[in-house]
């Protein structure tokens, strides 16, 4: 109620300037009504699949990383944690941008002078970017849910002979997936709006199709005003099906 209020608020605000001051806006860039507007909407809409695909992919990936990543991290010998812990230190102080650029431009390098020839499109490039650094942050948090179930659980696992692979497939992440998912969700929309990044390597989503519309039309205001009401549309869907899962898995109730 509180988001739709908000939405409701920046529409009226909007609305009241553009009728103050016409002749600042320049709404027929949008308007659905003029063959141009619909155009620009239709093209504008169009990178939704992208965005979609993109960080499906990549929040899949993080996942799994950060699960690789997790597990040793939390290992009572020290040389089986330290990778984990360098890993997750060294990813997390990357910027995104810079990481960006060094997967799509140099990754491609460093594997030819391995004798490997592999190109990386834009789609690639800024889901392996997004994976990677998503991943460090998952990690964190597939840390923090395993290591909040109470140690009697896994001392009792072992009394009853489960190994422990066996332990954390059946009685520890079933119990910790409770507790992370709700900022797994949250890192899910963290990484759809960091693939607006992808927009500067050429990748044709949201942000990359608004850039392309400014250039053509000289309307940035109009443009990334609806920019802006895409992402939160998604990201509000995003949420309630969320929200949803939690019902469903009972995580929005305390243990």
């Amino acid at each position: 109620m509180q988001k739709k209020t908000i939405i409701a608020i920046v529409l009226i605000l909007l609305l009241s300037n553009c009728a103050s001051n016409p002749g600042a806006w320049g709404w027929y860039v949008i308007d659905p009504t003029t063959k141009g507007g619909w155009n620009n909407i239709k093209f504008l809409v169009s990178g939704f699949s992208a965005t979609i695909q993109l960080s499906l992919i990549a929040a899949v990936l993080s996942i799994i990383i950060g699960l690789v990543v997790a597990l040793p991290g939390m290992s009572e010998n020290r040389w089986v944690r330290l990778p984990s812990r360098v890993y997750v230190e060294f990813v997390r102080a990357i910027p995104l941008l810079p990481m960006l650029f060094w997967v799509f431009y140099g990754l491609p390098v460093v594997l030819k002078s391995m004798g490997l020839n592999i190109p990386i499109d834009p789609f690639w490039g800024a889901i392996l970017t997004l994976a990677i650094s998503d991943s460090a942050f998952t990690a964190e948090i597939y840390r923090g849910g395993i290591q909040s179930i109470e140690k009697g659980q896994t001392e009792a696992a072992k009394t009853v002979g489960l190994n422990y692979v066996q332990t954390m497939r059946y009685v520890v992440l079933p119990q910790a997936l409770r507790r992370i998912l709700p900022p797994l969700a949250n890192q899910f929309i963290y990484i759809v709006k960091m693939s607006a990044f992808a927009s500067v390597i050429g990748m044709q989503e949201l942000t990359r199709r608004a850039n392309e519309i400014v250039v053509s039309e000289y309307r940035p205001l109009e443009v990334y005003t609806l920019l802006i009401f895409e992402y939160l549309i998604l990201v509000l869907i995003i949420s309630s099906g969320v929200r949803w899962l939690e019902r469903k898995m009972g995580a929005d109730q305390r243990n």
